[in-house]
C-alpha cells in the first residue's frame, strides 16, 4: 500500500513526491534491487558501526527503543533505523541520536533516487538506502535497524549484524509472508547470520520450530527466553503494559550478547526509553482538552491481545480505524469485549475498512474525523487500530516525535 509521506519542507516533499512514484507496484519482497542500488552508492551498508538487527511481527519497535536507550545510558552514540514514521518522514532516520534535519534529508533522498536509474526500488528499499547511506557518513558507535517486513528478504537483510532478534511473531502482512506461523518464524530467523548471536523470545511452538530450523541451518547462535536465559521482574520500562517487559528484556539480553553491559546501566535505560503510540497518554492539547486520550498503534490480533490485557478494567471509549490489508475482526475480537463502546473511523489517506461495515458487526457507531470522534465520546479515550491514525492524534495534538 502506498506510504502518502508527506512533508511541510518544500525541498523534501519535492523529493517524497519522487519516491511516492515507487509505490504501490514495486512491493515484492527480494534482495536484488537494494543490493543493485546499494552498490551504486558504494555499499554504505559495508561502512555501517557494529549493527543490532530486530525482527518481529510486534514489539520490535519497542526493542529497538530500549536498545537505543540502553546504548545511549552507555555513553554510546547510535544511529536507528525504523518504520514506517508516525507524522514526520524524518523519524525514520536518526543520525548518531538525532533525527535527520529537512537540510540534510532533501539532498539525501535526491540522491539515491538519482542512483535507482532503471533499478525501480520499493519506496521502503529506496529509504533503506538513503538511511544506510547517511549512516556511512555519520560517525557513531552503533546501528539499530528494525526489520521492515518478515526479515529473509526484508531491504534491512543485507547488513552484516552484530546481534540479530527476534520480538513476537504473530500473523500479520499475509500476503507477503505466508499464511501459518511456521511461515512466519521461518521469514522473521531469516535475519540469522553464521556465527552471530540470535536472541529470541518464546514463540508459539510451530513458530520456534521453524527458528530453530532457521538458525541450525544458517549456523547462528540461538538464544531463547525461557531456555537460555528468563525474564528479569526488575527491569522497570517506562512503556507501559506487561508485553513491554519482554521487549525489555529481549534488547537486555541482545545487549549482553554483544556487548557485555553492565547491568546498572541497562535498568536506567529500560527505565528512560520512549516510544509513542504504544499505549501513550497524549499530553495537554486541541485533542485532549482536560480528558484522558490515550493512543496505540495495535493493527494485527496478536498486539491487540497484549493490549486488551494491558487496558482491563480502564472503561475506555475506543476510536478505531483499521487499514484494508490488516485483520480488522481479529483486532476487535480481543478489543470490543474491553471497551466501553466503539466508535469507528477512517485513516485518513489511506485505504481502510468501511467504519460503516465494522460499526454494523461490532455494534458501534462511526464518526466522519478522528477529531470529532474524540470531541464527541463520553470519558476517556484510546485510539486504535493503526499506526498511521495514531499519528494522526499526535499531529492534531501537536506533539510530533523527536
Amino acid at each position: 500500500m502506498p506510504d502518502h509521506a508527506t512533508s511541510s519542507d518544500a525541498a523534501v516533499q519535492a523529493q517524497l513526491d519522487r519516491f511516492a512514484q515507487l509505490s504501490p507496484g514495486r512491493d515484492i519482497l527480494g534482495l536484488e534491487r537494494i543490493t543493485e542500488l546499494l552498490a551504486h552508492l558504494g555499499d554504505p551498508h559495508l561502512a555501517l558501526p557494529p549493527v543490532f538487527h530486530v525482527a518481529g511481527t510486534n514489539g520490535k519497535g519497542s526493542t529497538c527503543a530500549f536498545l537505543r536507550a540502553c546504548l545511549e545510558a552507555a555513553g554510546k552514540t547510535v544511529h536507528v533505523y525504523t518504520s514506517p514514521h508516525l507524522v514526520r518522514f524524518n523519524e525514520r532516520i536518526r543520525i548518531a541520536g538525532k533525527l535527520i534535519e529537512d537540510e540534510a534529508l532533501a539532498p539525501l533522498l535526491a540522491e539515491v533516487l538519482d542512483a535507482a536509474g532503471e533499478i525501480g526500488p520499493s519506496f521502503f528499499e529506496a529509504t533503506t538506502a538513503a538511511a544506510f547511506l547517511a549512516f556511512s557518513r555519520a560517525r557513531a558507535d552503533t546501528c539499530v535497524v528494525e526489520v521492515g517486513l518478515g526479515g529473509r528478504l526484508d531491504a534491512t537483510n543485507v547488513v552484516r549484524p552484530l546481534v540479530c532478534g527476534i520480538a513476537q511473531v504473530g500473523l500479520d502482512h499475509q500476503a507477503f509472508l505466508g499464511e501459518t506461523l511456521p511461515e512466519m518464524g521461518m521469514e522473521k530467523a531469516g535475519i540469522a547470520k553464521r556465527g552471530v548471536p540470535l536472541v529470541t523470545l518464546a514463540q508459539p511452538t510451530e513458530a520456534m520450530t521453524a527458528i530453530e530450523r532457521a538458525a541450525a541451518d544458517a549456523g547462528a547462535p540461538l538464544l531463547v527466553e525461557g531456555r537460555d536465559w528468563e525474564v528479569d521482574p526488575t527491569l522497570r520500562p517506562n512503556l507501559p503494559g506487561a508485553h513491554q517487559l519482554r521487549n525489555a528484556n529481549l534488547a537486555a539480553q541482545m545487549l549482553q550478547a554483544g556487548f557485555r553491559m553492565r547491568a546498572r546501566t541497562i535498568r536506567t535505560g529500560i527505565a528512560g526509553a520512549r516510544w509513542p503510540a504504544r499505549l501513550q497518554r497524549l499530553g495537554p492539547g486541541p485533542l485532549t482538552r482536560g480528558r484522558a486520550v490515550w493512543i496505540d498503534g495495535a493493527h494485527n490480533p496478536t498486539a491487540a491481545e497484549a493490549l486488551a490485557t494491558a487496558i482491563a478494567g480502564r472503561n475506555l471509549t475506543l476510536i478505531v480505524g483499521v487499514l484494508a490489508n490488516k485483520d480488522a475482526d481479529g483486532i476487535l475480537a480481543s478489543l470490543a469485549p474491553r471497551a466501553a463502546s466503539l466508535t469507528f473511523v477512517a485513516v485518513p489517506d489511506h485505504e481502510s475498512h468501511d467504519p460503516a461495515v465494522l460499526a454494523a458487526r461490532w455494534k458501534g457507531r462511526t464518526a466522519p474525523s478522528l477529531y470529532e470522534a474524540i470531541e464527541s465520546a463520553r470519558g476517556d479515550v484510546l485510539v486504535v487500530g493503526s499506526l498511521y491514525l495514531a499519528g494522526v492524534a499526535l499531529r492534531l495534538n501537536g506533539e510530533l516525535p523527536d
